[in-house]
């Protein structure tokens, strides 16, 4: 784990001190060591850097930027299961100076090419120099758990793991993306390919990216999407078989992620997710798994569940309350770690539980991704019931009832921003083609309404950005919409909360739950072996009561919850009034600020309908103050 950053310059005007810089700004993900390396190429100079966090191999011997015959490579994350791909290179003739996992990348694209990296189990983000093809390639792991940004303008091309990288670089032109402002203020973040920046790109998960320096040719390809997954035939398997058969893949995946060097812990929350995790980490050891849970002083959190948990597994168990005071610390500093924009007030208690690791632990597990995998988030049961009330709707009348609530909007019920959003949403998808229903409706159900940015933006600029599925690749309506949070806001919220927040101090987290072989059979499963209309993550909470009596752990999810919004009505009330008066959104630029003074007063009188709007515009504007004044 790491962070990795560098350039390629065809003006050949960058030098190694700019490279040093760029390397410097990524030292909280990587504080073991440092590298930076130029290769001057026939058509450009080549910058390669890395911040490494030794996990695997700590001794020099894993130190990058690291050459293996004409191959260079920079790499960020970890790949699980090196060492059989070790044992099979071997066989058919490599020889290994290291016991890192990088030189295995290298060996492997050696001998298979682009296509190496089907067999890779892990969370990864690696370029790669082949000087004989005079080409760089760059790979991201399949579900998107390790980042990748990308510049190109006037002959200058930056890479690296953060963006903040690039403001070493003075050639990197600071200018705000439109696009990417529309679509954060849509989804609370920004979505790969975009960037909040202009010229600015993230490779999406599941791509590789080839850049051709002869010519300067710049090729994406994908080599996975969870969308095949879904394609394929229902599996003939019964439920029992199918539990034992998801139990042995979690199994294995959670083994996998406990390979390091270095001490290894998990964060445990007491819901369902981190306790099977944790149980199955537990189970067959002696030694006892190191967790770690946070709670929130005066809120609802499940820090008491996670400590029933951790004592009926037998866990060496490390529990804290944060004050307030020290989960509001946090939010001045979001902006920095973040980069972009990013509205997931979860980040605060995510940064608290990484610190609190950090302490004893190099590595930590968490449970992220079972509700997309496993069918777990409540909107699919709101998604179920909208779909069985608009099916109902017989086809002649769609047409005239559309009509009828786009003019209703227009009427005094059309003030209720709330109400509004739900009469555009059902017009709209009664006249959508049927093919995208299911997706357009879901997607807006968890949208800011876009009537509200026309007022709140000053350039509604729409990106060609969408996330909408066609029906056609789903035998149900329930598997899209999880196949639509798997592809969007899995990568672009929850593992980039997660990835900030845990290498903001230097953590490394891996996910089990998202190893590529978990998706692949789950996504083939019957949906009633998920959600049977009733009980969300069916078969999941049925391997847990294979470790732990259902009666301790069914109970209703409280989660750790931030009420960041009584904050900004009292104690963070000088943030808000301060990132939301007038000059501050004059100079930014980019927002009405009439419509922002309206929203604010809105909200501060408990008038606002919508929750998140203006924690959204509160970061923005601190991101705006961070990284553009």
């Amino acid at each position: 784990m790491c962070g990795i950053t560098g350039f390629i310059d065809f003006k050949c005007a960058s030098q190694i001190h700019l490279l040093n810089d760029m390397v410097a700004s990524l030292r909280h993900r990587g504080p073991d060591d440092q590298g930076a390396e130029i290769y001057p190429n026939n058509n450009c100079l080549i910058g390669f850097g890395q911040a490494r966090l030794s996990i695997i191999d700590l001794s020099f011997f894993g130190h990058q930027p690291m050459t293996y015959h004409h191959l260079t490579i920079v790499f960020n994350g970890e790949i699980y299961n090196y060492k059989e791909i070790r044992f099979e290179l071997r066989r058919l003739g490599h020889t290994f100076i290291s016991g890192s996992d990088t030189e295995v990348i290298l060996h492997a694209y050696e001998q298979w090419g682009s296509d190496s990296v089907q067999q890779f189990i892990g969370m990864f983000v690696f370029a790669i120099y082949d000087k004989q093809k005079e080409n760089i390639v760059f790979f991201r792991d399949r579900a998107g758990v390790k980042p990748l940004y990308y510049y190109q303008n006037d002959n200058l091309f930056l890479f690296g793991s953060e963006l903040k990288s690039f403001h070493h670089h003075p050639s990197f032109e600071k200018v705000v993306s439109p696009e990417a402002t529309n679509l954060y203020f849509k989804y609370g973040f920004i979505p790969a390919p975009y960037s909040i920046f202009k010229n600015c790109n993230q490779l999406e998960p599941g791509h590789f990216l080839t850049v051709d320096l002869a010519n300067q040719k710049f090729e994406i390809q994908k080599y996975w999407d969870i969308i095949d997954c879904y394609r394929k035939p229902i599996l003939k398997i019964s439920y029992n078989d199918a539990i034992d058969e998801v139990e042995k893949i979690l199994v294995t995946a959670c083994n996998y992620r406990m390979v390091a060097d270095v001490p290894v812990g998990v964060f445990l929350s007491g819901g369902f997710d981190s306790t099977l995790v944790t149980a199955i980490l537990q189970k067959d050891r002696t030694e006892k798994i190191k967790t770690f849970t946070i709670g929130l002083e005066g809120e609802t959190d499940e820090a008491k569940f996670a400590r029933e948990t951790a004592n009926y597994l037998g866990t060496d168990h490390t529990e804290q309350y944060c004050s307030t005071k020290e989960a509001k610390e946090i939010i001045p500093s979001l902006s920095y770690y973040f980069d972009e924009p990013f509205a997931d007030n979860s980040a605060i208690p995510t940064i608290l539980v990484s610190r609190l690791a950090r302490r004893d632990v190099t590595v930590a597990l968490s449970a992220d991704a079972g509700d997309e995998v496993f069918c777990g988030y409540q909107n699919y049961r709101s998604l179920n019931r909208n779909i069985s009330l608009l099916n109902n709707i017989p086809n002649f009348s769609r047409v005239p009832i559309s009509f009828l609530l786009s003019y209703l909007t227009k009427l005094p019920v059309g003030e209720n921003r709330l109400l509004k959003h739900q009469l555009v949403t059902i017009a709209a998808n009664l006249r959508i083609d049927k093919q995208y229903r299911i997706s357009h409706l879901f997607d807006e159900m968890q949208s800011y309404p876009f009537h509200g940015m026309e007022k709140l933006l000053k350039n509604r600029n729409e990106s060609s950005y969408s996330n909408l599925l066609s029906k056609d690749a789903f035998k149900d309506d329930i598997s899209l919409a999880m196949a639509m949070d798997y592809r969007n806001f899995l990568p672009n919220d929850i593992l980039t909360k997660v990835d900030r927040a845990t290498m903001s101090v230097s953590l490394e987290g891996r996910e089990p739950l998202l190893d590529h072989r978990l998706a692949e059979f789950v996504a083939r499963l019957p949906i009633e072996f998920k959600f049977d209309g009733t009980t969300t993550k069916k078969i999941l909470k049925d391997i847990v009561y294979r470790y732990i009596p259902k009666d301790k752990i069914d109970r209703p999810k409280s989660g750790f919850s931030i009420p960041i919004n009584s904050w900004l009505k009292n104690d963070l009330r000088p943030i808000l009034e301060e990132m939301l008066n007038e000059k501050m959104i004059n100079h930014t630029g980019l927002l009405n600020s009439k419509e922002v003074t309206n929203l604010k007063n809105d909200f501060l009188k408990n008038r606002n309908d919508d929750r998140t709007i203006i924690w959204k515009i509160v970061q923005f504007q601190m991101w705006y103050s961070q990284w553009m004044r």
